[in-house]
Formats: C-alpha cells, structure tokens, sequence
C-alpha cells in the first residue's frame, strides 16, 4: 500500500474543495506524486462522495473520523491529513484524539480549519472559538513537536452570509412579497466574508507541498478579496428585485433559536452553552474582521477571488 493524505470531511464545505484540487497538485509534486488521496465521509452513496470517487487519485472511504485511531492511520498509512471538525460542544475531545492519534500513528503535518481569528482566544464569548484555541495551544506544546500543523482561521463563510439575501430576492420574485430581511452583519462595519471553497484550495496547495516546515505551527488569517457591509447587501438586493428593501434587522441572530429548536431542545447540551454562538458575530461588529487583516504569508499559494457580489450570483443562479 502506498502512502495517503486523508481529508476528514471530504464532502463537507472545505473539504469537497480539497479532495478536486489535491490530486491534480500532487501529480508536480517530487515527493508526493505517487501518494494516495483518501476522502472521508459518513456516507459513500452521497451525490458528492460518488463525484469524489470518479476522480484519478481519490479513494472515497466511509469511516467516522471520531473513531479513526493509531492504528487505523498506521493501517492506511497516512502521512499527511486534512480536518474541517464540527462545532459542537463535544469537538475538543474528539478532534484532540484525532490529533493525538495522528502523533502516534506516524503522521508527519496536519492542515486543520480553526474559525474567526478574532474569536479565537480563551475569553471569547462564544464556546467554540474557545475549542479552537484550545486545540491550536495544545498542538503548540512540546509534547506534539514531532507532529507539524498548520491552522487555518477563515472569517464568516459568504454562502452563510449571502443565504438570507438570496432567500429574499428568490421571495420576491415568485410572489412580489417582502419579509423582513435578517443579516447578520452589522450595518456598516467591513467583513471579509471568504468562499469555503477558496478555503480547501490553500489547504490543497499546504498539503501538496514537499517541504512544510516553513508553514509548521502557523495560524493564518483567510479572508475574502473584498468587504461587505450590511448596508451594501441590502444595496444589491434592491439592485436585484428593482425596489426598496422595506425592512431590515442587521446584527440578526436570532436563526439560532430555530438551530436550537430543532437540533438541541430535545438533548442534554446546555442552553447556556449554545445559545452563546450568539456572540460569535461580535467581533465582526466591532470591525476586526476586515479583509485587510488576512495573513500575506498564505496569500502567495491560492489568494481568494471570490467577491460577496460573485457569491450572490452563484446562488441565485444555483
């Protein structure tokens, strides 16, 4: 069996982007062409896992990647891995183990998707963040110096970000109604909202590269090319349904009641603790998540062109 590069998520909104671009980087590779990719995923039968599988290079397994351990890595014998984890309250314990068995299962560099840089920090209001700073300070001890990384701070993704835009345009259109339009953004604070596909291609190029180290331990900063403000996306939607927007509620959150509603309200997670992602946007409002504060050092491998402008037609186009 030869070498792998395993993408945890394969199929998710970083990830799908990583198993398209990574086998196609790896074919210049000196060192890496003759490796393996392996897609991870929950469910083989998905339309996007079968898109993986048909291409050259791409091995589509379905495994929970909570329960990948040592000897699993050792097995399949990965060198190099990709993980995009979820963010719920139970992610540090499983993506600590992750990484833990991947230093101990002979793996040489992980690429990992953190969150807002802003936010991640031991005091941050909202919970997850603070799994993400917990993780990076744990892949920063001593203790893990054999096992180099790289992690990736995105701001807010634009689909996110656009959704209640487009929702409301499409609204329009089919019955000449108008809803409230909820934004979670701010009214004039800048954002650069980033393309999570944008965000898989650098993670495809770290992975590809044959010598890591001058990217090992770094946290980088993904932002997208251009900002945002709530205003300027209400501004495109009356360019797109040719009147004035009646109503909007900027700095909305309140999506996350419904979240709660239909996904936790009926388990044992904490209210408390969920109901603190309302404080995720935070920063944003307080303008510290411009696109000028993207990192340069990671701009020169795939630098994101996606524009918010780009995002809302590929929406209401898709």
């Amino acid at each position: 069996m030869t070498p792998s590069i395993l993408i945890v998520g394969a199929t998710g909104n970083t990830g799908r982007a990583v198993a398209q671009t990574l086998p196609t980087l790896l074919q210049s590779s000196s060192s890496l062409s003759g490796h393996r990719v392996i897609a991870l995923t929950r469910s083989s039968s998905s339309p996007v896992a079968r898109e993986l599988a048909k291409l050259p290079g791409v091995e589509v397994i379905e495994q929970n990647w909570a329960e990948i351990t040592a000897d699993w890595l050792r097995e399949h014998q990965v060198v190099r891995a990709f993980i995009a984890s979820h963010i719920e309250p139970s992610q540090f314990a499983e993506e600590s183990t992750f990484h833990l068995n991947a230093l101990y299962g002979g793996v040489k560099y992980v690429v990992r998707i953190s969150t807002t840089a802003a936010n991640v920090r031991p005091d941050c209001p909202a919970y997850y963040p603070r799994q993400h700073w917990a993780i990076e300070s744990l892949l920063g001890s001593p203790e893990f110096d054999s096992l180099q990384w790289t992690s990736l701070q995105p701001n807010v993704f634009s689909p996110l970000i656009m959704s209640p835009a487009v929702d409301f345009i499409k609204k329009f259109r089919e019955t000449g109604e108008q809803d409230t339009l909820r934004l979670p953004l701010s009214k004039d604070a800048p954002v650069g909202i980033i393309d999570p596909d944008e965000i898989g291609v650098i993670a495809a190029h770290l992975l590809s590269l044959d010598d890591t180290s001058a990217y090992n331990k770094a946290k980088y900063v993904l932002n997208g090319p251009e900002d945002i403000t709530g205003m300027q996306i209400v501004a495109m939607v009356e360019q797109h349904i040719g009147t004035p927007v009646k109503d909007v509620s900027y700095k909305d959150v309140s999506f996350i009641d419904m979240v709660y509603e239909y996904k936790y309200a009926a388990t044992k997670e904490s209210k408390n603790v969920i109901y603190s992602i309302k404080r995720a946007p935070e920063a944003s409002w307080e303008g510290k998540c411009s696109a000028s504060t993207a990192s340069p050092g990671v701009l020169g491998l795939a630098a994101p062109g996606r524009t918010p402008g780009g995002t809302l037609k590929a929406l209401l186009e898709g």
